[in-house]
């Protein structure tokens, strides 16, 4: 059973791979035996995380939405390793705005900036298609490879606008439509991938996460745990485990799926 999740030999390349889960997804994937490429638009941020994972692993400079670097970071990381056999499309972003004052208004689908609209729809789903095209073609014309986009539970429902209210019961936010539209985009798109190269050994698996407590407001933690069968947000690291078995020979036979890790959030 060990050897069907090993990843000894394999390269990994992690999209948006400084964010919170994406550093975790490296980790795991290093801790599995897999030479981690860490990909990020900081080349030096990239480059030093990568060296904190240990030895043989690649920190590059990458913006999924341009395909230039794309094809400069394959070079790369083919001049280094011998192959390419995983690719974790984790680079999104999520709606900040700069002014907590104003995020109630902005939020808002009435208001909601059509630039942030366009901005999500670029890094989210433009940079997952460029990103699978770029680099899972070379895991086709080698004829294998896993492929884990990862989406979020807003990707199968809408958002509840409720949990962004505070206890005297005020709305201080709420969910745009950006994030829901890109995430359940992705989902489909891992289908059409795995129905597309289902024939030449690669794999394409979605991996939709829930919220992952990371100093929210006491607030919205509390409202957002109510919600889930297991009354708690998740940790950051509660998603390795899952990313292993997607990326390794113990899902051998497991593509075009959608495998919800939410603590019950969607169950009911």
């Amino acid at each position: 059973m060990t050897n069907l999740f090993s990843l000894n030999q394999k390269t990994a390349v992690v999209t948006g791979a400084l964010g919170l889960i994406g550093k975790k997804h490296c980790e795991a994937l290093a801790a599995a035996g897999a030479n981690v490429v860490v990909t990020d638009m900081d080349a030096q941020a990239a480059q030093t995380f990568a060296q904190q994972l240990g030895e043989n692993h690649l920190g590059l400079g990458v913006d999924v939405t341009s395909k230039q670097s794309l094809i400069d970071a394959l070079n790369a990381i083919l001049n280094k390793y011998d192959g390419l056999d995983i690719l974790v499309n984790n680079a999104a972003i999520n709606d900040k705005f700069e002014d907590p004052a104003m995020a109630k208004e902005l939020s808002a689908f009435e208001n909601y900036p059509l630039e942030a609209f366009q901005r999500s729809l670029n890094v989210n789903v433009t940079g997952v298609f460029l990103s699978s095209q770029i680099l899972g073609t070379h895991m086709a014309l080698q004829g294998s490879g896993s492929i884990i986009n990862i989406a979020s539970t807003y990707g199968m429902v809408g958002p509840d606008q409720t949990i962004y209210r505070n206890a005297a019961g005020e709305q201080t936010f709420y969910k745009s439509a950006a994030y829901p539209v890109t995430k359940g985009a992705i989902i489909n798109f891992t289908r059409f991938l795995a129905a597309y190269w289902g024939h030449t050994g690669v794999r394409v698996n979605t991996l939709s996460p829930g919220g992952v407590e990371n100093g929210q407001t006491e607030d919205f933690i509390s409202n957002y745990s109510a919600k889930t069968l297991l009354g708690r947000m998740a940790k950051a690291s509660d998603y390795q485990g899952s990313l292993i078995f997607l990326a390794s020979e113990a899902s051998a036979y497991m593509t075009g799926a959608n495998l919800v890790v939410d603590g019950g959030w969607t169950a009911i």
